[in-house]
């Protein structure tokens, strides 16, 4: 835990008067109003700034220029094919990233939408893979101000007018909209999954007015959290001697975004639900054959507020009603006639036309008097339809269905719920909050790196069950049976050449083991939470790539342990299947095969997941060497986290398998695994030589936790063989590699062999994250990261920008590759877990700071809820929205180790095993992965090839 004293002299970092009046605060104070002192901050005026991308130096173009070569083909071929590249370096968004990312809405795994930090609606990932990064302009509030005596009047759009397109003489459409907002006096405060934005005097002096936007992303709820909707709360204080007249306004445009709008043959139609809910429905048609989307805008009518709604309003000369009507009648009456809601579904809009939808809801303020008015946003679009065929149900459709209708029931629901989801939020945030032990910018950093969860391209999809309480009860035909032999006979027809297939559905309890019937089951096992996949980043289009959900998972871990068991189940079945196609790997422009068995996947894949993995194709990565350590390492971290003694056993066989597989790399039979040459590891642009430090240190790792695990588990003869190997490697491991104050980059003898690498512990963080013993001596962890704090924390702009990932020890930056120069934001995070479970809670928090800095700050480049993989010393981002910089919860997860782990038998477990005087140097006894492969029914229902 972090001492008492370490922070307790630090200034308050963002204090919020500030950016926000006191005076303006304690009226807001009423009904979570009013926004937490630990959030982050902006003004809205504030420069959304374009952002520098990265660019490679003309050395490292000439080393990659075979690869380009290749990699543009590749990306032209899967074009040809109607599909997108997983990686694809020369495709650029026309609308230019800026600094201009917020909170995102929604739960998880049903599409997400994006809103700026000024308001605009961004970032638009309704379909999977697929991201219009350019706002939709239509879609805004807005407010009318009048009051009694018609001497003060006020209209505006609630965002400033700084945007492209707006301005036009004579339009029609938004831009003959009030845009009056200045932003001066307006803040935007946030702390995910909730965002508040305060008017203090804007656009009316006497009015106070705070917006608050409400998603449910609530930890342990496996059901809200998956619901596609939001919440936006206006509270409303009068400080005026007048009443006065307040009609909000929210308009939204039939768009999933980019020009999807001007598609044609989409329909609004208003409605009338309980509870006083009552809006619009806009049916969105989507192009290329994509499943439809049916959006839901509405607020809530109670004695003091009155709803009303506009069905239909086009953005251009011809339209039945133009936006400049819409405008002028908001103006004029501050609402819209209550006939709308008779008028039925518009006609279906033409090619090139827009069509978009309002909801206006109006109420008196009293003088010094306060009101409160809610709108709700759904969108629903039940099917998930990925490119090469294969279709799912969302998981939200097991408890709304997937009817057009259930856009409207999911905003019913969020308007009369989220009262309670804000309780379970604060329930959960409070304790960290008020830790007066943690540095304030750590607090709402923690909470905001979870965007990703939403904005990071998630996907969650039920799973078929006889019992749903659906509107609609049948799946769509596409939808894979849980049958195995249906799923069987498909794989086989799919590709001949295809060995093995993971099945979509089915896990067996593999409690019929006997000698466990007698462990309680966790509570979370009983209930099936479907499955869940979630991008490696908006520019690398793969889903839940493994090597860096190894530092993104304990966000998962700690908020959904569930949904993290099931990818490790998904994981562990891809271990013991093969898929024979071949695949040209562009980095070598060699062939292989697409999915080796024994070989941890790099990812679960692109257009097919689980059917068709590894949609990387620049190196073979069954030849990686850190793919199947970290599959090991993961699996004993969420065991001993959770006790969960049926996982254990569901996923030991392909424990064995990753073990066994990695045999093959100890080509000098010291126990060690060797690299190969060639970036054969996550750093996949950084040659790696003999021994290395990252994969040498997961390597023992794993073998620590795999031998731990199998003596849980009672398999006591590769336990054996798992400690003979770690005895035998750990002293070569020093040996080769230890200088006397850190671990050498690698064994080999190339300029960089001795570099500092910043994650070569990275072993050593996932021994102490699983209450196992320590990889070395505590003094030589302590010299190791206090270099890496030294050098390539502190020596890189005073240590403001976060650990670089390699660096000489004569002080100068080890620029062999891109990928050594950079600076990656999750690996500092896992550095500074590394350094708190070491005792370094000092250094740990001042590393990271610096991505802080960087990152999130005012002062900084500019990446707010947008974190990069990595960003250059010149503050150059590559590849933003990405998963790894999850890994801050590495950095709590150090903080408040499970009680699992704290309460687990303070005895070493390598102690406990005993090697016999003939130690198996194989693992294929009858005692061992066999039989238990056996008795846990090779997963229940998978379709493997795995020789049980």
């Amino acid at each position: 835990m972090v001492s008492g004293n370490l922070f307790h002299c630090r200034k308050n970092s963002w204090p919020p008067e500030e950016y926000i009046s006191k005076t303006a605060l304690q009226l807001l104070d009423f009904d979570s109003a009013a926004p937490p002192e630990q959030a982050w901050r902006r003004k809205l005026n504030s420069h959304a700034n374009i952002l520098k991308e990265f660019s490679i130096t003309f050395t490292e173009a000439i080393k990659m220029i075979r690869l380009g070569i290749r990699l543009w083909s590749y990306v032209r071929e899967e074009a040809s094919h109607g599909r997108k590249a997983p990686i694809d370096p020369f495709t650029r968004e026309t609308c230019k990233p800026s600094a201009s990312q917020g909170v995102p809405l929604g739960g998880m795994g049903s599409g997400s939408i994006s809103r700026g930090f000024r308001g605009e609606f961004r970032q638009w990932q309704i379909i999977p893979g697929l991201c219009e990064a350019s706002p939709v302009m239509a879609n805004q509030f807005s407010i009318f101000i009048s009051r009694d005596g018609g001497n003060k009047n006020y209209a505006s759009v609630l965002a400033p007018g700084q945007h492209e397109g707006l301005g036009k003489v004579g339009d029609q459409g938004i831009s003959s909209w009030g845009w009056n907002l200045n932003g001066q006096h307006s803040t935007y405060h946030a702390l995910f999954p909730r965002a508040w934005t305060i008017y203090d005097g804007e656009p009316d002096p006497e009015l106070k007015v705070s917006c608050r936007q409400i998603s449910p992303f609530i930890p342990h709820n496996y059901r809200d959290s998956s619901l596609p909707t939001a919440v936006f709360v206006y509270t409303l204080v009068n400080t005026g001697k007048e009443r006065a007249k307040v009609s909000l306004l929210f308009t939204w445009a039939n768009s999933i975004g980019g020009i999807s709008h001007l598609s044609g043959d989409h329909v609004n139609e208003p409605f009338l639900d309980e509870d006083g809910v009552s809006g619009v429905l806009l049916h969105h048609k989507t192009a290329k054959g994509n499943p439809p989307v049916t959006f839901a805008i509405a607020a809530c009518e109670t004695q003091n507020v009155s709803v009303t709604v506009l069905p239909s309003f086009g953005l251009s000369e011809g339209s039945n009603t133009t936006a400049k009507e819409l405008w002028s009648t908001m103006v004029k009456d501050g609402q819209f006639g209550r006939a709308n809601f008779n008028s039925g579904p518009s006609m279906p809009s033409s090619v090139g036309e827009a069509l978009c939808a309002a909801v206006s809801a109006s109420a008196w303020v009293e003088p010094h008097g306060k009101c409160t008015v809610a709108f709700g946003l759904a969108w629903s679009s039940p099917t998930v339809k990925f490119s090469k065929g294969s279709s799912y149900q969302r998981r939200y459709t097991k408890f709304y269905g997937t009817s057009e209708r259930a856009a409207q029931d999911l905003v019913h629901n969020a308007l009369t719920n989220y009262k309670q989801w804000e309780e379970e939020i604060e329930k959960w945030q409070s304790p960290i909050l008020k830790d007066s032990n943690l540095p304030e910018w750590y607090k709402f950093t923690l909470f905001n790196e979870l965007y990703f969860l939403v904005a990071g391209g998630t996907v969650w999809i039920d799973s078929p069950s006889s019992d749903r309480n659906t509107r609609n009860e049948h799946l769509l035909g596409e939808v894979e049976s849980s049958d195995p032999k249906v799923i069987e006979n498909k794989a086989n027809h799919r590709e001949n050449t295809v060995v093995g297939h993971a099945t979509t559905y089915g896990y067996s309890s593999a409690l019929s083991m006997s000698k466990y019937r007698n462990h309680s089951v966790p509570e979370y096992d009983n209930e099936d939470v479907g499955r869940f996949l979630y991008l490696e980043g908006v520019e690398y289009i793969m889903w839940c790539t493994y090597d860096v959900h190894f530092y993104a998972s304990f966000a998962l871990l700690a908020l959904f342990p569930k949904i993290e068991l099931n990818i490790q189940r998904d994981f562990a079945k891809a271990v013991l299947s093969e898929d024979g196609r071949k695949v040209k790997f562009l980095a070598e422009g060699n062939w292989g095969i697409r999915k080796v068995r024994g070989a941890v996947p790099h990812d679960l894949g692109t257009h097919d997941p689980w059917h068709e993995m590894n949609a990387y194709n620049i190196h073979d990565t069954s030849k990686w060497k850190d793919l199947n350590p970290k599959f090991v390492l993961q699996v004993y971290r969420d065991f001993s986290a959770t006790g969960d003694m049926s996982f254990g056993v569901d996923v030991w066989p392909s424990v064995r398998a990753a073990m066994e597989y990695m045999e093959q790399f100890d080509r000098d039979n010291d126990g060690l695994i060797e690299n190969d040459g060639f970036p054969d590891q996550t750093y996949d642009t950084w040659t790696v030589h003999g021994i290395s430090a990252y994969c040498g240190c997961l390597w023992l790792a794993a073998l620590q936790a795999a031998a731990a695990m199998a003596l849980q588990l009672g398999d006591k003869p590769f336990a054996e063989w798992c400690k003979a190997k770690y005895l035998k490697a750990k002293p070569i491991f020093e040996e080769k590699l230890w200088n006397g104050s850190y671990f050498n980059y690698d064994s080999g003898s190339s300029s960089n062999s001795k570099s500092i690498q910043a994650d070569q512990l990275a072993g050593q963080w996932y021994t102490a994250s699983s209450g196992l013993p320590s990889l070395f001596d505590d003094y030589k962890i302590k010299s190791a990261l206090k270099k890496i704090y030294d050098f390539n924390v502190m020596k890189i702009k005073g240590g403001t920008m976060g650990a670089v990932n390699g660096m000489h020890p004569n002080g100068k930056v080890d620029e062999t590759c891109m990928q050594s120069r950079e600076i990656w934001t999750g690996v500092t995070y896992g550095v500074a877990a590394t350094m708190i479970l070491a005792g370094m809670e000092e250094e740990a928090f001042a590393t990271a700071e610096g991505i802080f800095t960087a990152g999130w700050s005012e002062e900084g480049y500019g990446y707010w809820f947008q974190t990069p993989e990595a960003w250059s010393i010149g503050g150059h981002f590559r590849s933003l929205i990405y998963m790894r910089p999850l890994s801050i919860w590495g950095m709590q997860y150090a903080l408040s180790l499970p009680k699992a782990i704290l309460e687990a038998p303070q005895i070493n477990i390598m102690d406990r095993i005993h090697l016999s005087p003939t130690t198996p140097r194989s693992s294929h006894s009858e005692t061992g992965v066999r039989r238990i492969t056996t008795k846990a029914k090779c997963f229940g229902n998978s379709v493997f090839h795995c020789s049980c």
